[in-house]
């Protein structure tokens, strides 16, 4: 089954044991018809982010701040899956979803480099002011 897997995500960067996710299944809402009152095929995994061992503390830190409305008070990451009809698809809607996160968390930010402004930028943007400025001033009454 899918749940028992590990997940590898970033070409194997990262490795998630299947016993850190923990799995819940209940009722889901939306189509199936009268199925969907007598079978539990929505799913939801809780990750504990904050205290596993898989996770660098650099790929954490992200992981964390990317996910930060998702998390509990704990540090567990909260994933929900309910977009089929049928639990294992569910199932592994999660582990996509899971994975999708991780592999942004893997990318470092890129830091912007501030550049500076070119002397001719400045100077167009001068010599606008000069001129907006010598066109409002001929709007005005003239020195008596």
């Amino acid at each position: 089954m899918a749940r028992d897997k590990e997940i590898r995500v970033g070409d194997g960067a990262v490795v998630i044991p299947a016993h850190e996710l923990s799995w819940h299944f209940v009722r889901s809402s939306g189509p199936g018809g009268q199925n969907v009152n007598r079978t539990s095929s929505k799913a939801v995994l809780r990750y504990d982010v904050r205290n596993s061992p898989a996770l660098p503390d650099p790929v954490r830190r992200r992981l964390m701040v990317l996910v930060a409305s998702r998390l509990t008070h704990e540090g567990h990451l909260v994933i929900t899956g309910q977009r089929f009809r049928d639990q294992p698809q569910n199932i592994a809607d999660c582990l996509a979803k899971l994975s999708a996160l991780v592999e942004r968390a893997l990318r470092p930010p890129v830091v912007r480099r501030r550049t500076k402004v070119p002397k001719s930028a400045v100077a167009r943007r001068l010599e606008g002011k000069r001129h907006r400025g010598a066109t409002k001033s001929l709007r005005r009454r003239p020195a008596e």
